[in-house]
């Protein structure tokens, strides 16, 4: 079953979280940059990952995940709309997952593995502001960080 919400609402609450990755994109982009001077944010509606490191050929997916303090779960999309999203469609080398608390560095392999080696089990989901469910992981924080690259870098 999937519950409806209003567009207005829906509209909303994606104007919120789009503002919020924005500024913590810039944070990360402004902390990368203090090693990685050439490292730039990438404009416009570009969904293969946020920000591309030049001396690295390096690129970075920036994930806000504040339910997760709640939760205590990460939640990993894999499908959105009946296409593959997120997960099965990142081209980056990694993901930074902001928690509200901390950045958990960690390249998307490792969520795939983390995923299939736990048996953690695909739910349809329908996140605040979502017109429509997605099929997305929950995964303990506890585990998650078993595959973590690097907490704050």
């Amino acid at each position: 079953m999937t519950i409806q919400k209003s567009k207005t609402s829906s509209s909303k609450a994606f104007k919120k979280d789009l503002l919020v990755g924005q500024e913590l994109e810039q944070k990360i982009l402004k902390s990368i940059q203090k090693k990685y001077h050439t490292a730039v944010l990438i404009p416009g509606k570009f969904k293969p990952y946020d920000i591309f490191v030049p001396e690295k050929d390096l690129k970075i997916e920036v994930k806000v995940d504040y339910k997760s303090q709640e939760t205590d779960n990460i939640i990993i999309e894999l499908y959105m709309f009946g296409k593959p999203s997120a997960l099965l469609s990142t081209e980056a080398d990694y993901w930074i997952i902001h928690t509200g608390v901390e950045n958990l560095w960690i390249k998307p392999k490792k969520i795939l593995e983390c995923i299939l080696l736990n048996n953690i089990r695909v739910q349809d989901l329908l996140g605040e502001g979502d017109s429509q469910t997605k099929k997305a992981c929950l995964i303990p924080i506890s585990l998650f960080k078993k595959y973590v690259i690097d907490n704050n870098a």
